[in-house]
Formats: C-alpha cells, structure tokens, sequence
C-alpha cells in the first residue's frame, strides 16, 4: 500500500521514555503500518512495556550500536517509507503526516522537522546536519532559542538520526548506515554519502518533535567522546581522498584540535585522546569504499564547501559560537 510507514526505534533501557514515545506514535494522525523495537540488551523492562504497546521487539542480544540496531530495522521494513526516531523523542501528533506530505510534494528522499529541546521547548535541539572542510559536523540550531531562522523549510542533504523519515528504497541504492561508526556521526556519514550523490532531503519545520538528548549516558560521558572522536577520524578517513586530504591539512586540524579543547573544557580530554588514537587505527578499514558509491572529488569537496557555508551563514544570523568564532578566524577564505 502506497505510503505505509514503519517506525524504527533503537533501545537501550530508558522504560519511561520508551512508553512515552510509543504513545506519542500511536497518537500519530497518519497511520503506522508497524513499530520497530530494536532492543540493544535492555535490563529495566523496556521491551516488554514496547510488546505491551503493539510494538514488535527485535532483541540484538547487547548493545550493538544505533547503526547496526537501526540497520536490523531496516532489514526488516517491507514498507514504503520507514522513519528512524530515538527513544527519547516525543511526536507531535502530525509529526508523521507533515513530513510524508512535504517528502511527497518536493520529490524528496527524506525529510526531517524542527527538533526541539524536551527540557527547553522553546530552543532549538537540532533541525538537519552540516559538515565543515575540518571533518566536525554542527547540527543547526542547537542550543538557539527558536526564532524565524529555523521556520523556513528548504532542501536538506543530511538528516539527524534522532526523528527523520525515510524512503526506503534510499537504503537500497546507498547502502545501510555504516555500523563501524557504531553511534554517534553514522547520521552525518550517510548524509554525506546523500550529498556526494544528489540524494535531496527537505527541512520541515512545522513537523515538531521534542528530544531530551543524551538520556543514556549524558553529552560528555567519557564514552560518548571517545566515539565522538574516534569516528571524526573515521568520517575524513573514509571519504576524503588523498588529493583532498593534504589540500585540507589545515581546516582538518584547526577543526579538530579545537574540538579537543571543548572536550577539555567538560573534562573529557583523555577520552578525546583515546578516540582519536582509535580512529587513527582504523583508517585503513574505514578508507575501503562502499562498492558502486565512488565519489568525485570535485563534488566531495564542493559539498564540504557549500556545508561550510551554510554553518558559517546561520552562526552569523544567531551568533557565533566561540569554536566556530576560532575556526572561521583560522580557516579565513575557504568560506568566503
């Protein structure tokens, strides 16, 4: 049936949210052919109370990571569309409906809504994705208070992988998520794959949801960072091609030393440190390309520069933050 949805939603404990997220599906004013559980060794009852609800559980056994959770999902969709949403997200009940109806006008492959802060609704969590030459990615608007910037819809290459719909056949053309990068940039990752590949998204604000953001284990948990850093690493390793990799030396390493120093700032330095080294271990796996997915160097590097910019527009209209300050100030002319 045209425009069947199913819901993917990897678990990891968090009973409370998960219920509170499967109600807000099932107040969805389009309907849900199916919920997925993927449940990644939960120990507080989670699942069960998803198998109260009507959602069908997939048990992984252990924490395997959001991408190979989401991936299993995927494998498991027989429907048209499938939207991938975090269990710490509430739906507004046309959250589903609105992004399906401007996903379906615009010829887009995926759509994404306004994403807002569960705990400040009245600030932005994140609306889509943007990556810098430097290989760190800025979800646009976090952090802002909501305003007239994040009201205007637009065509989107990247989607966060907190609530974001999709076509599923985009799956089949580009591939699953990369579960190297297990949790934490495998959103971004695809997006870039979509970018390189003219994969178009749309940017939905009236679409709303609400996200408490790292209810697992909190933003600068040591292992968050590690991963955070580790697959920064990753990210340059497997798409920038040599040509492009010495011709950006210099943002490269502006952007991620001065990630390094946010990670100190929260007391996350050696977790930083670890990432990194692991991520610089594993640059020959990550450098091995999906097969039929070469990508021209000229468009990669068109991309990171239009991605650049258009995090360096939207800091200019609400503020720069102190990393992108520095990094803009050192990197003067690659944005211009």
């Amino acid at each position: 049936m045209p425009d069947d949805i199913a819901v993917i939603v990897p678990v990891w404990n968090g009973r409370a949210l998960v219920e509170r997220l499967l109600m807000s599906v099932r107040a969805q004013t389009h309907p849900v052919a199916e919920t997925l559980i993927v449940d990644n060794g939960s120990e507080d009852g989670a699942p069960e109370v998803a198998q109260q609800l009507g959602a069908r559980v997939i048990r992984m056994g252990s924490n395997a990571g959001f991408a190979r959770a989401v991936n299993r999902g995927i494998q498991e969709c027989t429907t048209e569309w499938l939207a991938i949403i975090n269990s710490d997200v509430e739906l507004a009940p046309n959250w589903l409906e609105r992004l399906l109806e401007a996903a379906r006008t615009s010829d887009a492959w995926f759509a994404t809504g306004k994403i807002l802060s569960a705990r400040r609704r009245d600030c932005v969590d994140g609306t889509y994705d943007a990556l810098c030459r430097g290989g760190c990615a800025w979800r646009v608007g976090q952090g802002r208070s909501d305003g007239p910037e994040f009201s205007c819809p637009r065509d989107i290459w990247s989607a966060p992988g907190t609530a974001a719909l999709f076509r599923t056949e985009l799956f089949r053309r580009l591939g699953p998520l990369d579960e190297m990068f297990e949790s934490y940039l495998e959103d971004v990752e695809f997006g870039l794959r979509c970018a390189c590949l003219n994969y178009a998204g749309r940017y939905v604000p009236d679409a709303i949801c609400y996200h408490l953001g790292s209810a697992a284990l909190g933003k600068w948990h040591p292992g968050v960072v590690r991963k955070m850093a580790r697959n920064q690493v990753l990210l340059v390793a497997k798409h920038y091609p040599r040509r492009l990799l010495f011709g950006l030396a210099w943002p490269i390493l502006v952007s991620q030393s001065l990630w390094g120093l946010v990670a100190l700032r929260h007391g996350a330095f050696l977790a930083f440190l670890a990432g990194k080294i692991e991520g610089l271990k594993s640059i020959r796996k990550a450098r091995r390309r999906a097969p039929g997915l070469d990508i021209p160097p000229d468009r990669l590097a068109q991309v990171l520069l239009d991605s650049e910019r258009e995090i360096r527009r939207v800091q200019r209209l609400t503020g720069l933050d102190w990393y992108w300050r520095v990094y803009f100030l050192l990197t003067s002319g690659g944005a211009d």
